[in-house]
């Protein structure tokens, strides 16, 4: 029987027991307990294999089923009691089960703790990527919901923020729907990554034992399309490797960087002096000083949250660069800014479609600042090339009837044919015609354009994409 104060489960070779110290600064179990439910998964799949090796006996393995449901069961109603000498959640669902059956001692026979978490993290980041998809997906409804519905609506398209060129609401907000798009195929990818099972590796060397590796992975839904096993070629690297780690903080850290744009955007597009967005009250907070106020803070809080995930990124990264092969405790550092990656990308995506849903267009002030003649100089100069003027000098005369009209004080089309003509002899009677938007919209009817046709085939297609 060990003695009071060992550690249990690795105590057999030291003659006295951790530190207080030592154990509240070496646990984990505070943060990887929401590791249980696939712990508990992993468990259960390697027993149903040493049952099928004869390591189990049928009995035997009937009590550990027994048990782990119980756990499951307890851990699901938050009523299991989580203790800090015994470390990390391997060590507590462990030693919860042997109170239940001594079978449980034979339970990790063949395994380590190096791969045990290697087996549990992946399943997460199997099920994180798919709750992020879903979270995605919903904001990219959002935003297509408001695209469609103010697909024509004019507005200043920005370079510098300053005004470029017309471009419409719906064409503009596409844009953020291409980047999320983008994101979900990045979380498809990290999860087929981690559709690879490392169960049975060991610590880095796997077991003498006769394990069927194929067979776990099978019930843990480690397989390909056909339902082959997909297992990690090299022990190694299956209990070393991070890179899943830095792959699914990468992807939040980027689809975060889309929302922080997309929130840049909206806040000033909500501000007074754009006017061109009203949020809703429920996704606004007001002013203790100020009973005027109507804060942005929902997009705000997700700029100021991006640079969060972009933090937890750098740790992770900062953390593994120097390690050895293969197991180091600097590891355990892995598993916290994952999980607040997720956490904190879960709730952004789910703020960007809530006040999406309820964000209003004020086509109004859209419509009037869209109106801005300067916003089609470039359409000028393209009709100056359709004169046969190479671009470069059209360029040079467009921008220097913009210098005219500044002169006067007027707009661009109303400069008189005379002083148009004075700088350009090739301005025919019909220069003024390109200041019209709907013939600028309808000229932009090529692929990736904000012509009418090209933006609701766009609609179109990702509607297909996300009711499918």
């Amino acid at each position: 029987m060990a003695d009071k104060g060992k550690q249990v489960t690795w105590g057999g070779r030291f003659k006295d027991g951790p530190d207080g110290l030592m154990l509240a600064f070496g646990e984990s179990v505070s943060f990887d307990q929401r590791l249980a439910p696939y712990d508990l998964q992993g468990s259960l799949g390697h027993a149903a294999m040493l049952l099928a090796v004869g390591i189990l006996t049928q009995e035997e393995f009937n009590q550990i089923e027994k048990g782990l449901q119980e756990l499951a069961e307890e851990v699901k109603a938050g009523t299991f009691m989580w203790k800090i000498e015994l470390e990390d959640v391997h060590m507590n669902l462990e030693q919860a089960l042997r109170e239940k059956t001594g079978a449980a001692d034979k339970l990790h026979t063949g395994r380590s703790r190096n791969d045990q978490v290697a087996t549990d993290v992946r399943l997460f980041f199997k099920d994180a990527c798919s709750q992020l998809r879903e979270g995605i997906e919903q904001a990219m409804k959002a935003l297509l919901a408001l695209a469609q519905k103010h697909a024509s609506t004019p507005i200043p398209g920005y370079t510098h923020l300053q005004r470029a060129q017309p471009v419409t609401v719906g064409h503009h907000l596409l844009a953020y729907v291409e980047m999320l798009g983008r994101d979900h195929e990045r979380f498809s990818t990290v999860a087929n990554h981690a559709n690879v099972c490392p169960l049975g590796s060991g610590a880095i060397a796997g077991s003498t034992l006769p394990l069927d590796r194929a067979l776990v992975a099978k019930a843990l839904g480690f397989v390909d399309e056909s339902g082959e096993p997909r297992l990690t070629p090299n022990g190694m690297d299956a209990v070393a490797d991070r890179d899943l780690f830095v792959e699914f903080a990468s992807a939040c850290s980027l689809c975060a960087l889309h929302l922080s744009r997309l929130a840049e955007d909206l806040i000033l597009w909500n501000s007074a002096e754009f006017g061109y967005l009203i949020l809703p009250d429920s996704f606004t907070t007001g002013s203790s000083l100020m009973p005027q106020k109507k804060n942005p803070d929902c997009f705000e809080l997700i700029r100021g949250k991006t640079g969060r995930m972009i933090g937890n990124l750098t740790n992770l990264l900062v953390t593994i660069k120097g390690l050895p092969l293969t197991y180091n405790r600097d590891l355990q550092e892995d598993k916290p800014p994952v999980f607040d990656s997720f956490d904190q990308l879960g709730i952004c995506l789910a703020v960007t479609a809530g006040a999406l849903e309820g964000a209003q267009i004020n086509e109004e002030t859209c419509r009037a600042a869209a109106s801005d003649p300067l916003l089609l100089a470039t359409d000028l100069a393209d009709y100056l090339v359709e004169q046969g003027m190479p671009f470069r000098q059209a360029h040079h005369v467009v921008g220097a009837l913009v210098a005219r009209a500044e002169e006067l004080n007027l707009s661009l089309p109303e400069l008189s044919d005379e002083d148009a003509q004075s700088v350009s002899p090739q301005l025919g009677s019909d220069w003024r015609e390109v200041f019209d938007l709907s013939r600028a919209f309808s000229r932009r009817e090529k692929p990736g354009m904000p012509g009418p046709q090209q933006v609701a085939g766009r609609i179109k297609f990702w509607e297909g994409i996300l009711n499918s």
